[in-house]
């Protein structure tokens, strides 16, 4: 027994070292991914570097916008991500979005059902303000059911009174 053991902790060992040499095809260590070194800084499609991806969009303009407790009224910050959100959705037209609204775990279901729709359609309408298209956005609201955090303390709850812009490429005409 103790020999199988060493030998399957060999083999792991050696199998994670072979993974951690990125040059262990030849060539630099882009080669593999077809990346030489004249490309290192271009754009990768569909990576966040790419303005036209869905990775761009959630990480340099931002998918989500918070809210205060019981509210539904965007906030500065929020509108500032919308304004993004906007002049990204009218630059790719090729994309429709659907905003989740999102409560925290406080107060009941039905309550929570209900801010989440009144903040994803705060979101929506000013999204729809800032000239896109109302046919390219669609609302639902999850309430409580789909946390990001869970635990019973301020900086949980704050995290989970959101409004969430998710993509879907190709899906207008």
């Amino acid at each position: 027994m103790n020999r199988v053991l060493t030998s399957a902790i060999l083999v792991t060992v050696l199998g994670l070292s072979a993974c951690t040499n990125p040059g262990r095809f030849g060539g630099d260590a882009g080669a593999g991914a077809g990346l030489s070194g004249s490309t290192a800084g271009a754009i990768v499609p569909g990576s966040a570097n790419d303005p036209t991806s869905t990775a761009y969009f959630q990480q340099a303009i931002g998918d989500r916008i918070l809210f205060a407790v019981d509210q539904s009224n965007l906030t500065a910050e929020g509108r500032t991500t919308l304004d993004g959100q906007a002049t990204w959705l009218l630059t790719n037209t090729d994309y429709q979005a659907v905003i989740e609204g999102h409560a925290d775990e406080q107060g009941t279901r039905e309550y929570n059902l209900a801010l989440g729709a009144r903040r994803a359609n705060a979101a929506q309408e000013y999204l729809i303000s800032r000239g896109v298209p109302a046919q390219r956005l669609r609302v639902v609201s999850y309430g409580k059911e789909r946390p990001i955090e869970v635990c019973s303390e301020e900086a949980c709850y704050a995290k989970n009174r959101r409004a969430v812009t998710v993509l879907a490429g190709g899906l207008t005409s």
